[in-house]
């Protein structure tokens, strides 16, 4: 599409979606009994999203940054004396939308995460996501404490987990333009992703536990502890187990099933139920999103009276498209920018992020193999993306009491403002990093070493 036909839509769809907002503004229903909010809400949320996506990916950018970017103009037009948006941050039906979304987002990053790949890969891949786990997690507790001294220590211990996170799918995508997705130094960080994904999933398994736990006035010990990570990895194996021996039976079986949409159907109800299970069993339910994802990563099916086999990730991308761009409005709409002149955020954001990187470029040394490129390795480990936010937005929801008798979340305003630039910085520095160390000349001192 032109430019001049992007600008013509971005007016037309001003034009069409002003008069709703009018009307949300006026308080007239006109008779409909979902909140009217909600539809202009998401609608608004959606082309927003959209469009931000677009502009983002023009300037080789992923998508996912321009909705947080459109997430965070949209939800700070009150700086402008316009309060239509102010609303969305509460509304209930669009949380439930957008954490809908996030599970739908942790399903395909199941699905895209290979078991065999990580296994082939071995012990770099673990040695690489272990460290790639430990010192981001050490160094942002440790950064929390020393710019945070008021807040508890499980919140410290949670900001420290957000930097554990890595999105590696920023990363996969620079090896892919450069057409070297198949070398070793891309296996490696592939493998570690996945692992890294397990782990961080565990770690925030554990500090939510001992954060719910304090706000119930209980005290969790180590034993407790070890009980929520045995769990954790007890759900993860039985269900995979499980889930391989019977789920993807049952699913090629739909292919027999003459209704449309069987196996993309039986696929979601899937996911959403082992998401069910792992809240029951304690643990957060983008973990069994996960799990799910990871159980199905290669199911296929030939639908009777077809020759081809349906992709389970390309029946997927229609519902991905809608719900997950409502969660990263929705974590931009959360960003408070009258907050960005305190120098208590800037600091911080700037501290969390200098940590976020050097704290990756650890990984290189877990790297066991001869002629690895080592400054790839620990490059390719810095963006955050979407999982930082996810975290970020769990943290927003997770309470702790205070010293004054009350409840504040975890992450409060600043602190998730701080943490979201952090995300963006280190999503945005890593292609043009990336693209530095694969295309410069190693010396041969370098070459040595590895």
């Amino acid at each position: 599409m032109k430019p001049r036909l992007h600008l013509f839509a971005a007016v037309l769809t001003v034009c069409l979606v002003y008069p709703f907002a009018h009307a949300l503004a006026s308080g007239h229903d006109d008779g409909i009994t979902l909140n009217p909010m909600v539809l202009v809400g998401v609608a608004v949320m959606l082309v927003a999203g959209k469009l931000g996506g677009e502009i983002f990916e023009r300037f080789k950018q992923p998508s996912v940054l321009g909705e947080l970017v459109a997430g965070i103009i949209l939800g700070n037009l009150v700086l402008f004396n316009f309060h239509g948006a102010e609303p969305l941050k509460t509304e209930p039906t669009i949380a439930a939308l957008a954490e809908i979304g996030v599970i739908i987002l942790l399903f395909e990053v199941g699905l895209e995460s290979d078991l065999r790949e990580m296994m082939e890969v071995g012990w770099s891949s673990l040695l690489v996501a272990t460290l790639g786990i430990v010192a981001p997690f050490f160094i942002g507790w440790g950064v929390s404490a020393y710019l945070l001294p008021q807040e508890a220590m499980l919140a410290h211990i949670f900001i420290g987990a957000t930097l554990c996170a890595t999105s590696v799918g920023i990363t996969a995508r620079v090896f892919k333009d450069l057409g070297k997705l198949n070398t070793r130094e891309a296996r490696i960080i592939l493998g570690a992703a996945v692992i890294d994904d397990v782990f961080g999933l565990l770690i925030l398994a554990v500090v939510s536990g001992a954060i719910r736990a304090a706000t119930s006035g209980d005290v969790l010990s180590m034993f407790d502890i070890i009980i929520i990570a045995i769990k954790a990895v007890a759900f993860l194996v039985v269900a995979m187990v499980i889930g391989h021996l019977v789920v993807p039976h049952i699913l090629r079986g739909a292919g027999r099933l003459e209704t449309r949409g069987v196996l993309l159907t039986l696929a979601v109800s899937f996911c959403l139920l082992l998401s069910w299970a792992a809240v029951k069993v304690g643990l957060a339910a983008i973990v069994g999103a996960f799990a799910a994802g990871l159980i199905l990563d290669e199911v296929h099916y030939k639908p009777r009276g077809q020759q081809a086999n349906r992709d389970l990730n390309d029946l997927l991308q229609p519902v991905s498209t809608v719900l997950v761009p409502i969660f990263f409005v929705l974590m931009g709409l959360k960003v408070d920018l009258s907050l960005f002149g305190q120098k208590e955020l800037l600091g911080l954001a700037t501290v969390l992020t200098v940590g976020a990187i050097l704290g990756k470029q650890v990984c290189s040394l877990g790297v066991v193999e001869k002629g690895i490129n080592r400054v790839v390795i620990g490059l390719g480990m810095i963006p955050r993306g979407e999982v930082g936010l996810i975290f970020a937005g769990i943290g927003a929801t997770l309470m702790l009491p205070t010293t004054a008798g009350t409840v504040e979340a975890v992450v409060n305003p600043t602190t998730f403002g701080a943490i979201v630039i952090m995300v963006i910085i280190t999503t945005l520095v890593t292609p043009i990093a990336l693209k530095w160390a694969l295309g410069r000349p190693r010396s041969v001192k370098e070459a040595s070493k590895s």
